[in-house]
């Protein structure tokens, strides 16, 4: 039985010897390693801050003193001390372990976003909270990092935190030097260059050795050297980054010591007001792939080898990517058009920019994990001349609403945004699915968004989009691999025909002698779905047609025009059902006076748990079963 095994609340952690301390950091590792090989996660954050963890729940008193995850996918380790051990092989199943913080779990996880840089405001909300309810003696601790601090939310926090002296705030940056790949901005330069100076390390060091040597009195003047603002560190230091902005600064330390992180924290919880540790760690640790693995150190897996960490998951012989596809036509569409850059916000990997940054480093730009900068710089790229592409998870444009808006829109700059990840997502649970984005978007003056249905139709709207110049453009697409493509039976300039039913096969007609009809309009990757409506509909006697539309918006004048003489009209879409692309079509037709019934197949607008992608859509009645059963109700309601 190993330490691991005792270990069910942060209480058990506080007898722990210095030793078992060590055993139980190696103890972990391997947990993880062999816990998220098997489900997929996020592997190398958390092997990264394994004795960060277990130093915040010895020192501190969780969950009375409040700890707060940034980017919630460094909260696995949390979760094992917490009493959550034994579920990891849930992890982010249906009905299962969350891959973030989530409030159902446990008292211990305060917050459930995972989207990065919030974490402190969360603090500074509450230690007011605290200070006016009189429970003083609460800690709130943040821990940030992992490319976090690239974000603006964190630097306003830090303006509220360093502005109360007495509030019982302690903050450590788990300084890794990335995000999902190397951190970019002069924030990460300058904490890189706290942790590389030479000068600094060999006399922390040398004194440390020394003064550990001298028992308790030798570690507490040690926690006094990393704490003081003069003395050593102000002589050999070339910035004072932290102190300057009023807040007591501890650091560097090692990440991966735990008793240098547990004396840091010790003396921050003891200093009585807001407090800034600096540890200093390496993403992946303890993993040998992971280490070794420049792209992004093993930031999120699937299914893996626990040994070589290579992938065992399975994927369609020649099957690409969304993501791959985007990339590689732009790489094409930029060699014919020096006018393009791209923008990415910390994710160059995952949205495809880092192959485009292979062949054109000079025209991509990283502004680290900073939407609605990423934004309103591509603006000021656009009235330079250039075009830029502005490529970001779905779910983070919510960030960069209001540049997208009024930094943008109102100024009519071509600038397009590309939405990876778009729709249901699945296990990532609710913070990661895409369901918003043309919700938010549709309301964009003079805004064109496409959904293409397949990678030959994604080629075709991003030309369409990087060809726009006085207008912002967006292009979704899902999670995943493409589809095999489904070729259309007719075209015209505003749509394809993806299906047209045989009149020859249908006898059933109404009063007058013609059969009802049906149109679906489909919307981005859902064509199964979409089909799927068409023959239910069929199957009960009516005429059935599927349509593309080749904007989503503006609606064209010649969908109005193919949907004035149906009996009903169905859209599908990867969206929330609310101001999502069915409700703005609705109102187009409203306006165009087409009084026809209308129904919505799309995302319910509620907070959807993680599980697969496949088991979301049918729990919310989006598998082809369950659209077949819904539309057959709608036609069968109408025929009666």
């Amino acid at each position: 039985m190993g330490i691991l095994d005792s270990i069910n609340s942060p209480a058990d952690l506080k007898r722990l010897s210095a030793d078992q301390l060590d055993a139980l950091a190696a103890e972990i590792r391997t947990f993880l390693i062999h816990k998220v090989s098997a489900t997929g996660g996020h592997l190398g954050p958390n092997l990264g801050v394994v004795e960060l963890t277990i130093a915040m729940h010895r020192v501190f008193d969780s969950p009375t003193d409040p700890l707060i995850f940034d980017t919630g996918h460094q909260s696995y380790v949390h979760k094992i001390l917490t009493g959550r051990r034994d579920l990891f092989d849930t992890l982010r199943q249906k009905d299962g372990l969350s891959g973030y913080p989530e409030r159902s779990e446990s008292p211990h996880d305060w917050t459930e976003s995972s989207h990065a840089s919030a974490a402190l405001s969360y603090a500074d909300g509450l230690a007011k909270a605290f200070e006016q309810t009189g429970q003083t003696h609460r800690h709130v601790v943040a821990l940030v990092g992992d490319g976090a601090l690239t974000g603006g939310m964190c630097w306003e926090a830090l303006n509220n935190i360093a502005a109360a002296r007495d509030r019982n705030v302690v903050i450590i940056v788990n300084d890794n030097g990335r995000s999902y790949s190397p951190t970019i901005g002069g924030l990460a330069e300058n904490l890189a260059a706290l942790r590389l100076q030479p000068v600094y390390d060999k006399v922390m060091d040398g004194g440390k050795n020394a003064l550990g040597r001298m028992g308790w009195i030798g570690e507490r003047t040690f926690q006094v050297m990393h704490g003081l603002k003069a003395g050593v560190r102000h002589s050999v230091l070339p910035t004072e980054m932290f102190p300057d902005l009023g807040l007591k600064y501890i650091g560097p330390v090692d990440g991966h010591d735990n008793r240098q992180v547990e004396n840091a924290l010790r003396y921050a919880k003891d200093y009585g007001g807001p407090v800034i540790v600096h540890t200093v760690t390496q993403k992946g640790k303890g993993f040998d792939p992971a280490e070794k693995n420049e792209a992004d150190q093993m930031h999120a897996t699937g299914v893996i080898d626990p040994v070589t960490g290579k992938s065992i998951g399975t994927k369609e012989e020649g099957a690409r990517s969304w993501t791959n596809v985007f990339s590689t036509k732009l790489i094409d569409l930029a060699g014919k058009d020096d006018s393009l850059v791209a923008i990415t916000a910390a994710m160059a990997g995952p949205t495809g920019l880092a192959h485009f940054a292979e062949h054109y480093p000079n025209r991509t730009y990283d502004v680290g994990i900073a939407e609605q900068h990423a934004m309103t710089s591509a603006a000021g790229l656009a009235l330079g001349g250039m075009h830029p592409v502005v490529a970001v998870y779905s779910t983070f444009l919510n960030r960069a609403f209001d540049q997208m808006l009024m930094d943008v829109a109102l100024l009519k700059l071509g600038v397009t945004i590309v939405l990876d990840r778009a729709g249901v997502t699945g296990s990532d649970g609710p913070s990661h699915n895409g369901m918003w984005d043309m919700s938010i978007a549709s309301i964009v003056p003079g805004i064109r968004i496409a959904a293409p249905r397949d990678g030959q139709r994604l080629e075709e709207a991003l030309e369409r989009c990087t060809a726009i110049h006085d207008a912002p453009t967006v292009v979704r697409f899902p999670k995943g691999n493409i589809p095999l493509p489904l070729e259309a039976v007719d075209s015209t300039q505003d749509y394809d025909v993806l299906y047209r039913s045989d009149a020859a096969d249908n006898t059933k007609t109404d009063a007058h002698g013609a059969r009802p009809k049906v149109v679906v309009v489909n919307y981005g990757a859902l064509t199964p779905q979409a089909c799927a409506a068409a023959h239910a509909a069929e199957d009960a006697g009516w005429d059935a047609e599927v349509i593309d539309p080749t904007w989503v918006i503006p609606v064209a004048d010649g969908i109005v025009d193919a949907l004035r003489d149906a009996d009903l009209v169905v859209t599908v879409e990867d969206n929330g059902i609310q101001s999502g692309a069915g409700a703005h079509l609705s109102t187009v037709l409203n306006q165009a006076g087409v009084d026809v019934p209308v129904r919505h197949i799309a995302i319910p607008q509620e907070f959807l748990s993680h599980a697969s992608r496949t088991e979301v859509l049918d729990e919310i009645g989006m598998s082809v079963e369950k659209v077949t059963q819904r539309v057959a109700a709608w036609v069968e309601a109408l025929s009666s």
